[in-house]
């Protein structure tokens, strides 16, 4: 099961694969407060990510504690790309459990993950007017001010 596609489309700066955390040379088990280090998240957010099944089934120590892998940080590092692009927690559970269910279900991981890149490139489309209006109006009030300093 692969968590993290690696085939990038190299003409779109949006399709390189996320950087991994930085981790211990070596290291392959994390406990959740390591995990919180790494990625910023909360122990309680980690916890959600586990109950809503976002996270695949994370091992458990001898005693019952979290017991995270690179594999995991990696597949955090994806979901938190995820988060940036606005999709919705469902779909991104939908998601994991099609990576769950395997190969089978790369059409409709990628349908999922156009989908998204479609919504992503509209919403930048939508900033970069935005943009636009705001270079208007502080190329408006700087003419403005400097027309009120020849004065």
């Amino acid at each position: 099961m692969t968590l993290i596609e690696t085939k990038a489309d190299r003409t779109d700066i949006c399709a390189t694969v996320p950087r991994a955390h930085p981790r211990p040379e070596g290291q392959d088990r994390y406990t959740i407060s390591e995990v919180v280090a790494f990625t910023g998240l909360t122990a309680h957010t980690l916890r959600w990510y586990e109950r809503i099944g976002l996270m695949p089934h994370v091992d458990r120590s001898h005693t019952g504690q979290r017991r995270f892998t690179n594999r995991d940080l990696d597949w955090l590092a994806f979901v938190g790309k995820l988060r940036l692009t606005g999709m919705p927690v469902a779909d991104m559970v939908r998601y994991a459990e099609l990576v769950r269910e395997g190969e089978h279900t790369f059409e409709a991981r990628q349908e999922l993950l156009e989908q998204t890149r479609r919504d992503v490139r509209s919403r930048i489309a939508e900033l970069q007017d935005t943009l636009a209006v705001l270079d208007h109006k502080i190329g408006f009030y700087a003419d403005a001010r400097r027309a009120s300093e020849r004065l």
